[in-house]
């Protein structure tokens, strides 16, 4: 990659993830007590997007991320007998859409893997336990998650690329926050 191309993709991320960028925002706040991990992404105008609603008592950790009235929009569940952590994402039929993982070997920055049956992998690195990082296709950001943007606790920013899929991005940045703070 040469000068000229590193210069024209800066400035294509600064076109979608600029103050005024065209990325979709969404904020993700959760609650520090809640009975199985529900919380609400609301949009940049504060209005509630998505629903994510935890099942509590179950063997496999497993998420739902709902639209507003409730209809399930893909399930987030804990991959059982593998040797890393895993979270498979599913859409209500049971397909699957994505297989979020740890990279196994990152010696400088965390590293997640996404992989998709139906499209390039993504791949998810930077500082995931301060909620700082990027999800990249092909060397290409289409999604930043950040909490700098934000003065609360356990609240945090994500950006979508105009054209990507945003409930499979906030999908897996629940993934991905689940598996690395699994406390929570």
């Amino acid at each position: 990659m040469g000068l000229r191309d590193r210069g024209q993709r800066r400035r294509d991320e600064r076109e979608n993830f600029g103050r005024h960028g065209a990325a979709t925002r969404f904020q993700l706040r959760q609650k520090l007590v809640s009975v199985g991990d529900d919380f609400w992404i609301e949009d940049d105008a504060g209005a509630r997007q998505f629903r994510v609603n935890g099942k509590a008592l179950r063997l496999r950790d497993t998420l739902d991320l709902e639209d507003p009235s409730g209809a399930v929009l893909c399930r987030i569940q804990t991959r059982v007998l593998h040797l890393r952590d895993s979270m498979a994402i599913e859409d209500p039929a049971g397909e699957r859409l994505a297989l979020v993982h740890k990279a196994l070997i990152s010696p400088l920055r965390e590293r997640w893997k996404v992989d998709r049956p139906a499209g390039p992998d993504w791949s998810v690195q930077g500082s995931i336990a301060d909620h700082e990082y990027e999800i990249e296709e092909d060397d290409t950001k289409i999604a930043e998650v950040s909490k700098k943007w934000f003065r609360a606790r356990d609240t945090y920013g994500v950006q979508v690329a105009p054209g990507v899929d945003a409930v499979l991005v906030l999908a897996v940045t629940v993934a991905v926050d689940a598996m690395a703070h699994p406390s929570k």
